[in-house]
């Protein structure tokens, strides 16, 4: 949260690496500033899995709206670079002039397609390169590990409980609940985004009673429906004060015991002691909601087990990047320069040789073909393929944003909800043992090799 404060009161052009606006001097002593053409995209989907669900778009396009320098900036960067005037007069001036195309929050891609296709002046596309990957990372992140773990809920409701751990917690919040979620507790980024908010009580509340059936007394008479964490001290004892409690308010009051917490322990075993007591007690509508350092695998073995759960808050997991062991967290998405338009017309596909990093040169398209048969990277100008369904589209042109490019979240989520639905079920595992087919068109092939072989040791470029 205090990383969002700040970014206010910094201005768009100060949210580079040092190393963009060092490269931008070098481009621009040596007129290097040419149409050039930027794919982002990632390498592999995270945790692991098959998917990626794309997110963050909203907010990478308010960053290249917004992007300029300000007076303040410019007197930082000469401080520590010894820049020529000129350029710093340049930089006073820049705006983004080029052109986005981007696939739409909510589209369902998978690793090595390009997400977002930037075509600018160098220097334009060059500094604009950490606010994309920044905006497009974290968000594409933590939508598709919520998606993941609702997912493995299999139809039980999950809350994003991330806030107080979370390293960036609008953007959570906002993810999450493009990923599924049905609400956060965090309350600022319910009000910002209009998300549900959702939560219990916590376990200082009940210390703070001389005895547990005090504090449940106190919160069922303080509202029409409550609810309660049971495992404070022992979820046993807890569950048979908290009925009475549900029993003599609902019959003075009317008020409604809605749900009790799990939020240590074993989950399983406590869930289904609960559950049999509630029922014994006619408490049937009452939920059970499990928390407690859960994520997709966690809820997904309880899931399968039939534990009596009806729905789970789930924090660290969402709001840090975890998960696992041979797939760091984070998505890990990275922006490549692969074309370049030399200021007398001169097309060159630009590509980086780096064994399985090694890029793919050229102006690209990504389409769909059927309900996810297959998808097909191949480069601009080509027919596309029968059947097809074209992923990227223009969201910003000559420096505008396109009018409809950022739809309200409620839309977003609901177009989120429908791509993951239609996904074969293959591909929705958490451990996938498919990996989704995205091919290249047979130019796309042969233009990386022409660039591939321009670039070995005594070759003359043909390209």
């Amino acid at each position: 949260m205090l990383d969002e404060f700040l970014s206010r009161a910094i201005s768009g052009g100060m949210h580079t690496d040092l190393y963009h606006p060092d490269a931008a001097y070098v481009a621009w002593r040596t007129r290097r500033i040419g149409i050039t053409t930027f794919d982002l995209y990632t390498r592999r989907a995270p945790c692991d899995g098959a998917f990626l669900l794309v997110a963050g778009l909203e907010f990478a396009l308010d960053f290249i709206r917004e992007f300029q320098y300000e007076e303040k900036g410019l007197r930082y960067l000469t401080q520590i670079r010894d820049y020529d005037p000129n350029f710093v007069d340049y930089l006073r001036h820049i705006r983004f002039t080029g052109d986005v195309l981007a696939m739409p929050e909510g589209t369902v891609a998978f690793p090595g397609e390009p997400l977002i296709r930037v075509t600018a002046p160098f220097i334009e596309g060059l500094l604009i390169e950490a606010g994309l990957l920044q905006a497009i990372n974290t968000s594409t992140w933590v939508a598709t590990k919520a998606a993941r773990t609702v997912l493995a809920a299999n139809g039980r409701r999950v809350s994003e409980f991330a806030f107080r751990r979370a390293a960036a917690p609008f953007t959570v919040a906002r993810s999450a609940y493009i990923g599924g979620c049905a609400s956060t507790s965090f309350v600022a980024a319910a009000e910002r985004f209009r998300i549900p908010a959702t939560g219990t009580i916590p376990h200082a509340l009940v210390q703070l009673f001389p005895d547990e059936t005090e504090a449940f007394m106190a919160v069922a008479e303080t509202y029409n429906r409550y609810t309660v964490l049971l495992d404070t001290y022992d979820v046993t004892k807890a569950i048979s004060k908290v009925i009475k409690v549900a029993h003599d308010v609902e019959e003075r009051l009317g008020h409604h015991l809605a749900a009790v917490r799990l939020d240590s322990g074993d989950l399983d075993a406590a869930s289904r002691h609960v559950r049999h007591a509630l029922d014994a007690a006619n408490l049937y509508r009452t939920r059970i909601i499990a928390s407690g350092d859960l994520d997709e695998f966690s809820i997904q073995t309880l899931v399968r087990a039939d534990a009596p759960i009806d729905g789970f808050g789930v924090g660290t997991s969402l709001g840090v990047a975890t998960a696992s062991s041979t797939n760091p967290g984070g998505l890990g998405g990275v922006y490549k320069a692969v074309h370049y338009v030399e200021e007398d017309g001169t097309p060159t596909p630009l590509i980086k040789l780096a064994e399985n990093k090694t890029t793919w040169p050229g102006r690209k398209e990504v389409y769909r073909i059927g309900a996810f048969d297959h998808d097909v990277v191949q480069l601009e100008g080509e027919q596309p393929p029968s059947g097809s369904k074209r992923l990227l589209r223009p969201v910003i042109l000559s420096g505008s944003v396109v009018s409809g490019s950022s739809p309200p979240l409620s839309e977003v989520r609901e177009f989120a909800q429908q791509n993951l639905s239609e996904l074969p079920e293959q591909y929705r595992h958490l451990s996938p043992t498919t990996e989704y087919p995205v091919v290249p068109s047979a130019s796309l092939e042969r233009l990386r090799s022409m660039a591939m072989d321009a670039h070995q040791p005594g070759a003359t470029s043909t390209i």
